[in-house]
């Protein structure tokens, strides 16, 4: 997400120890080191070419993009991999549309025969993924749909049948028991505070189009939403997403946020109080309310591109398994050359974001190389347009090069901490799949614990590039440093605050830049914990499991026969 642009570079936020002085570019780290076999030096150096000038941010479909696609095809080639794209090739073609939304020229609820005129960025956000050159709605009826949540195995449904072909649906953010006080129905039926993929806009705007809806707002609220409104506001109304193959997955044609307030506002005109309506959504009894007497009318033009990127995939062929794979994976895009609030132009340079991924999968790939064969085929991807909404790994979800009820794990490493070793490493999404448990026992071996992500109610389990896998069924594991503040060796959990409230100052902006100043131990030790787990699977011809709580668990259980019935 986007927020404000600090002037100063990140690395000047936090004091650090020198690399230099830690390990030399050239020499391996001690075996007996916990991030053995990980270089902390060489992840340096594979970082700060990324966020060089040269790469110019590496947006998809630009200039950065042809460099970055270059540098990662020599360095899969320098290591010893082989092609793992398309057609014998490095990479997988993944096209893009790109669409941005223009100045409306009518954007209004009518209530009662009264319009209510909706002003763009201040009362509501727009976007389509859509690739029309003009979006009209006249007269759509709005119809309140609570959370927008339909769970059959949780017992939940907000919709209740209710026809939304034609009309507006417009519901509230996170999940339905996320505001949930103890004895009311609803309290931990979704984890508590813990997101599920039912309270992400994605999933939202989803429903409402299997539903037939023209249209579908989120009532924003910082605390449910995790950001402030200037964050939804941010993308000045540009979208992307992947080229549908099909006419049976198309997204919502407008879809957007209602700012707070302003949907206070139109429901009390409507005779309704929004504030009771999110307490009687938290009830399973709930019924969808059409707003009465109201109807949104639009016409609002667009602009659309096509555009082409790459993803980017190397392989080590299994020697008993080929046709079984373990995956890791990192994208390599980040947000390209823009302005900064006072116009002036920067470049949003993504070195930890998601350098540090790219840098631990390269070192995972040598390690693989360096040792003998492994029994299943290991691919190690780097994925495009993560930051415009996963694209690269959905798009390949879609298109696997590797049959995906063979993928028996997909290890996705998105942001790591570059404050130095730690006590402690954190888990996504706890109790998800048995693979997390594999981590929390080899974190044992490096002399660490494993602990759940400190704040579950931002659903960061659902906002890298291992979710598409896990849609279709593949046990993950994601390593996300901004889970949580580290208990680092030197300062302990205060100096790991300090560095995790830094970084997420800088989070998608400018001063997210490489510095020679960084303790890339830390990082090393986690790109080692997930090549220790990763590795025991690729030796083996065992199956990791979701947990049977779990929303991908029935998803895997489909394909059970293709891998011998588990």
């Amino acid at each position: 997400m986007h927020s404000m642009i600090s002037r100063r570079p990140f690395a000047a936020l936090i004091p650090v120890v020198a690399l230099a002085t830690l390990t030399s570019a050239h020499a391996a780290p001690p075996a007996s080191s916990p991030w053995a076999p990980v270089d902390p030096a060489r992840m340096s150096a594979a970082i700060g070419t990324l966020a060089s000038d040269d790469f110019q941010g590496r947006s998809p479909a630009t200039e950065g993009e042809a460099r970055t696609v270059a540098w990662l095809i020599a360095q899969y080639r320098k290591i010893g991999l082989e092609p793992g794209g398309e057609a014998g090739g490095w990479t997988q073609e993944v096209p893009l549309l790109r669409t941005r939304i223009g100045t409306p020229s009518r954007l209004d609820v009518t209530i009662g025969g009264a319009a209510m005129p909706l002003e763009l960025k201040k009362d509501v956000y727009l976007a389509t993924l859509s690739p029309v050159e003009r979006i009209r709605i006249d007269s759509a009826p709005m119809v309140f749909v609570g959370y927008g949540v339909h769970a059959p195995e949780r017992q939940w449904d907000d919709y209740k049948n209710v026809d939304l072909k034609g009309k507006i649906a417009v519901f509230l953010i996170n999940d339905p028991d996320f505001d949930a006080r103890p004895g009311e129905p609803v309290a931990g039926r979704f984890g508590g505070r813990t997101m599920t993929y039912y309270g992400r806009w994605t999933y939202k705007y989803e429903e409402a189009a299997r539903r037939g809806a023209i249209g579908a707002l989120i009532v924003h609220d910082t605390p449910g939403a995790s950001y402030p409104w200037t964050t939804v506001i941010a993308p000045g109304g540009e979208a992307f997403d992947i080229v549908r193959d099909n006419t049976t997955d198309r997204p919502v044609p407008l879809q957007g946020w209602l700012e707070g307030d302003a949907a206070t506002r139109l429901f009390a005109r409507a005779g309704l109080d929004l504030a009771t309506l999110r307490v009687k959504a938290r009830d399973p009894a709930f019924q969808p309310v059409t707003i009465p007497g109201a109807t949104l009318t639009a016409d609002v033009p667009v602009s659309v591109a096509h555009l082409r990127s790459h993803n980017v995939i190397g392989k080590l062929t299994g020697a008993k398994y080929p046709g079984e794979t373990v995956m890791y994976g990192a994208h390599w895009d980040a947000f390209g050359v823009g302005t900064d609030t006072q116009g002036r132009p920067v470049i949003r340079r993504g070195a930890i974001d998601d350098g540090s991924g790219i840098a631990a999968v390269l070192e995972i790939a040598r390690a693989f190389k360096a040792g003998p064969k492994p029994a299943r085929t290991v691919m190690f991807a780097s994925w495009t347009a993560e930051e415009r909404g996963l694209l690269g790994s959905t798009w390949y979800a879609a298109h696997p090069l590797a049959p995906l009820a063979k993928t028996a794990a997909n290890f996705t490493i998105d942001v790591l901490q570059m404050a130095g070793p730690a006590h402690n490493a954190f888990v996504i999404g706890a109790g998800q799949d048995s693979l997390q448990d594999d981590l929390a026992t080899a974190a044992v071996s490096q002399g660490r614990t494993v602990q759940p992500e400190t704040r579950p109610e931002r659903g960061a389990f659902y906002r890298a590039d291992h979710l598409p896998f896990a849609r279709a069924g593949v046990p993950v594991v994601a390593m996300m440093d901004m889970a949580g503040p580290y208990d680092l060796l030197s300062g302990g959990v205060p100096a790991g605050e300090a560095w995790l409230k830094a970084y997420m100052a800088c989070y998608h902006q400018a001063c997210d830049a490489w510095s020679a100043n960084w303790d890339l131990r830390g990082a090393a030790e986690d790109a080692a914990l997930v090549y220790q787990v990763g590795r025991a699977v690729a030796f083996s011809h065992d199956w990791p499991q979701w947990k049977a709580g779990s929303e991908f668990a029935a998803i895997r259980a489909e394909s059970a026969a293709e891998r011998g019935g588990e």
